[in-house]
């Protein structure tokens, strides 16, 4: 297990890296799902592999969290993860730590019952549940600090160009 300390010496390095060499933290993260039988997907990044799924009342099998899941879970562990990596910087002492992402949904413009709604989430809100010896005032800093620096809330709270390419092959012809 990694100490504040530790934590604090590994992010220093990067960042020194970084600010002499910016290109060295630049890159392309790539995903892939495939489709598996029941409304079920394969997914691979680099040496991970996920399985995600949908509940039976959308006729998968209930097998795995859906996609909602790991998209909450990506928020709410990006921004656990940035807290803890900023109070080992700022050396503020954490007894604990825990974020709760609450998304209020309305599922008619996902299955297009009502053109009205959107498919996405009405609202996102995450709950930070935080106990340190620090001063309130010391904590709050490092609150704001890592929801600035915060890439999922950021993609989340802004919008990103997003483009669709299509690899088209039709099966089944000689």
């Amino acid at each position: 297990m990694s100490s504040p300390t530790q934590i604090k010496e590994a992010l220093e390095r990067n960042v020194k890296v970084l600010g002499a060499r910016p290109t060295v933290g630049q890159g392309t993260a790539r995903t892939t799902a495939r489709l598996r039988p029941g409304l079920e997907c394969e997914v691979t990044d680099g040496p991970w592999t996920m399985q995600v799924g949908m509940t039976e009342k959308y006729g998968g099998t209930g097998a795995h969290p859906n996609p909602g899941s790991y998209g909450r879970a990506a928020l709410a562990s990006c921004l656990t993860v940035g807290y803890a990596m900023w109070a080992a910087r700022l050396e503020i002492p954490l007894d604990r730590l825990e974020v709760e992402v609450q998304a209020e949904y309305d599922v008619r413009g996902e299955l297009g019952v009502s053109a009205d709604v959107r498919p996405g989430y009405k609202a996102i809100r995450y709950v930070v549940t935080i106990e340190s010896p620090a001063p309130e005032a010391e904590v709050l800093r490092l609150l704001d600090t890592g929801d600035r620096a915060s890439s999922w809330l950021d993609d989340i709270a802004n919008p990103v160009p997003v483009s669709r390419e299509v690899v088209y092959r039709q099966s089944g012809v000689a």
